[in-house]
C-alpha cells in the first residue's frame, strides 16, 4: 500500500514522503492517526496545495522542542535516593523518577521520551538524553544523591574525631608516666 506522510515517523519517513507499508499498517495505524493519506493522483494534488501549511506546523513543533531542550539543559535534576551499605541503591532509578523529578522542577515531559541505556543503580551525575521531537534531543544532568545527605561522610569524620581524641589521651598518658617515673 502506497501512502503519503503527513507527519514525520520515526521508522518510516518524513513528511512527504511516499511509502509503501503493509496494508494493515496503514488502515489501522497511519491513516486512523492523520499521519498519512493513500497516495492517489487526487490527494498528491491536495496534499501539495497542503504541503505548506503542515510544514508550518512541522517547524513550529519543531521550534518548540529546541526551546524546551534549551530549558532541560539549563535545569540539573537531583534525585533522592535510599541506598544500604556501600552506596548500592535499593532498586534503581527510572524514567517515571526522572519524569517525576523533572516535573518538580518546572518541566514536564512524557516520561517515554527519556531515553535510558541502562537502569541507574549507583549514586553519581548522568547525562540522560531526551527526545523531544525526531530531530531535537537535549541532555539533562541528573544527580543521584543519597536520602537525606551524605551521611557517610559524617560517620567517617566523627570516626576520625574519636580516633585523634584516642590518640591525644594516650599521649597525654605516656607523658604523665614518663614524668612519674
Amino acid at each position: 500500500m502506497k501512502l503519503i506522510l503527513r507527519a514525520d515517523v520515526d521508522s518510516l519517513g518524513r513528511l512527504g514522503d511516499i511509502v509503501t507499508v503493509k496494508p494493515g499498517y496503514g488502515r489501522n495505524f497511519l491513516i486512523p492517526q492523520g499521519m498519512a493519506k493513500p497516495a492517489t493522483k487526487a490527494n498528491l494534488k491536495a496534499f501539495e496545495l497542503e504541503r505548506r501549511k503542515l510544514q508550518e506546523q512541522a517547524d513550529s513543533l519543531r521550534a518548540q522542542a529546541e526551546g524546551l531542550a534549551e530549558k532541560i539543559a539549563a535545569t540539573p535534576v537531583e534525585i533522592e535516593v535510599r541506598v544500604g551499605e556501600g552506596d548500592k541503591l535499593y532498586g534503581s532509578v527510572t524514567t517515571a523518577n526522572i519524569g517525576d523529578a523533572m516535573e518538580a522542577a518546572g518541566v514536564n515531559i512524557d516520561r517515554r521520551k527519556i531515553i535510558l541505556g541502562d537502569p541507574i543503580r549507583s549514586l553519581g551525575e548522568f547525562d540522560i538524553e531526551i527526545k523531544l521531537h525526531p530531530d531535537v534531543r537535549a541532555e539533562l544532568k541528573l544527580n543521584v544523591v543519597r536520602h537525606g545527605g551524605p551521611v557517610e561522610e559524617e560517620v567517617v569524620v566523627e570516626e576520625e574525631t574519636v580516633e585523634a581524641e584516642a590518640v591525644t589521651e594516650s599521649v597525654d598518658a605516656a607523658d604523665a608516666e614518663a614524668a612519674e617515673a
